[in-house]
């Protein structure tokens, strides 16, 4: 009995079990936001289950490690295990990272930029730019939206035409370039300065975020005419490992950690979309907030007004070129596009 206790416990030492992965990902949200705490809370353990043990997850704030213009190097060099951002933070390296990471007024619905990333060409496009940029060093593994940003304002915008002259926080590039043919003057300042700036009246509208975030800072309070559902920005994010970390997975764990990503963004989309109904549902029944949801005429007319941002864009680059053609072939298909 002791020879075959022997034989057993050397065997077992001789066969060591598969060492977990810890991964560490910076995303691009805060740690008290609404999509930071669902995914850590709902999704964070699934992942160790859905690769069978081998990697396991911890997300990090934005800016925790570094910048967040700069995670793409340190995921490169291992000293992030992966991404979880904005993908139009890149945008100054390439006009081709403000196509594929929010194309302004472009898609209706989360699930279409989900299904362009994951079936239409939008996860390989991306691919294919940081192989330019960084060859063989970051994997993409997926990208996609959750929400689409509901639009806050202190002044009633009930279609196109009222956007003439509208002061309008915007991010620089593509964004503001959309604003200013659709006739808004953009105003390029901080998030942070958001609520102070409607407050003075320094801007009468803000590019911001979701509707439950707007509601959380407690922007309706002082811009009490958003605009739900969003008229403008679908913000893409890609999920992003080192190329290393990636070639040193198991195929089982690659394909769980890819499902991990669609599953997860799908199920955050759904819970945003739920808590933004809740909450539009609310203020449409008080009497201090009047939600604004344009026609669909207005929708498309502010398209055919993006579109002609979008070719600008596109012309900077061979690879913004590609990038959009990518995008429009993609609508075309499913009717977004004539």
């Amino acid at each position: 009995m002791k020879t075959l206790l022997t034989t057993i416990a050397a065997a077992a030492l001789a066969t060591p079990l598969m060492a977990q992965t810890q991964l560490q990902v910076q995303t691009s949200t805060q740690s008290g936001g609404f999509s930071f705490r669902y995914l850590d809370e709902q999704w964070t353990a699934k992942l160790a289950e859905m690769t069978d043990g081998e990697v396991a997850l911890e997300f990090l704030p934005i800016d925790a490690v570094v910048p967040r213009t700069e995670t793409p190097e340190v995921v490169a060099a291992g000293v992030l295990g992966g991404d979880l951002t904005s993908v139009a933070y890149f945008s100054g390296r390439d006009p081709a990272f403000a196509i594929l990471g929010d194309l302004i007024a472009g898609y209706d619905t989360p699930q279409q930029v989900q299904d362009f990333c994951r079936v239409g060409g939008g996860a390989e496009a991306l691919q294919e730019l940081w192989d330019q940029l960084l060859p063989d060093q970051i994997h993409v593994i997926g990208c996609g939206a959750v929400s689409k940003e509901a639009l806050v304002s202190a002044v009633p915008i009930r279609g196109v035409d009222d956007l003439q002259g509208v002061k309008i926080r915007s991010p620089e590039g593509l964004a503001a370039t959309v604003f200013s043919k659709a006739g808004a003057s953009p105003v390029n300042i901080p998030f942070s300065e958001v609520f102070t700036s409607l407050e003075k009246k320094v801007v009468d509208a803000a590019d911001a975020s979701a509707y439950v975030n707007n509601d959380q800072n407690g922007f309706h309070e002082i811009a009490t005419y958003p605009l739900y559902p969003g008229i403008h920005s679908m913000a893409v994010h890609q999920f992003t490992v080192g190329q290393t970390f990636w070639d040193g997975l198991s195929p089982e764990a690659q394909a769980g950690l890819t499902e991990w990503f669609y599953a997860a963004y799908a199920d955050l989309a759904s819970a945003l979309h739920e808590e933004d109904e809740k909450l539009a549902e609310r203020d449409r029944a008080g009497d201090k907030i009047e939600v604004i949801d344009w026609a669909q005429e207005d929708r498309d007319r502010f398209r055919e007004i993006a579109v002609e941002a979008w070719e600008e864009t596109a012309d900077k680059s061979p690879a913004a070129r590609k990038a959009l053609d990518a995008q429009m072939a993609y609508m075309r298909s499913i009717d977004l596009l004539d």
